[in-house]
């Protein structure tokens, strides 16, 4: 699935050295990019939502992060961690090796580690696409060029 728009998705554009090859093809229209920064680390985000009765609904979110902070695997995962918030000893996660670096998937996110600095995040509404899709959407994500 990596670099294509296969059935039941559409490309997901670049992002900040990255090709989001795929995402689901029920994700919303409605979609922003940003810039933010916390602890040290940069972001640059691409969040997709559609409008819902009550307003809006975030269905995927991709990150691009950078910062000295995440040297390796174990501080990128303890940095998100924190980051979401999460108890890194109640968060159920899988190894994961997207090609470009290790990382981990579960629970609707799945992250990896391109290289020191360098990591990508991906989350989805595992209510609407289901726990896989972080995989699919991540599987997609490629470095562009």
């Amino acid at each position: 699935m990596i670099g294509t728009t296969g059935p039941g998705g559409r490309d997901g554009g670049e992002l900040d050295g990255f090709h989001v090859g795929w995402v689901p093809a029920a994700t919303g229209d409605m979609v922003s990019d940003f810039a933010s920064e916390w602890e040290d680390v940069t972001f640059a985000s691409r969040v997709w939502e559609r409008a819902v009765e009550t307003g809006y609904q975030v269905d995927l979110r991709v990150h691009v992060l950078r910062g000295d902070r995440l040297a390796n695997l174990a501080e990128l995962r303890d940095y998100l961690a924190e980051y979401h918030e999460r108890d890194p000893a109640d968060w159920p996660l899988t190894g994961f090796d997207h090609g470009q670096g290790s990382g981990f998937v579960g629970g609707g996110e799945a992250f990896w580690l391109v290289g020191p600095g360098l990591a990508v995040d991906v989350l989805v509404d595992v209510e609407r696409f289901g726990a896989d899709a972080a995989r699919a959407v991540a599987e997609s994500v490629v470095t562009a060029g």
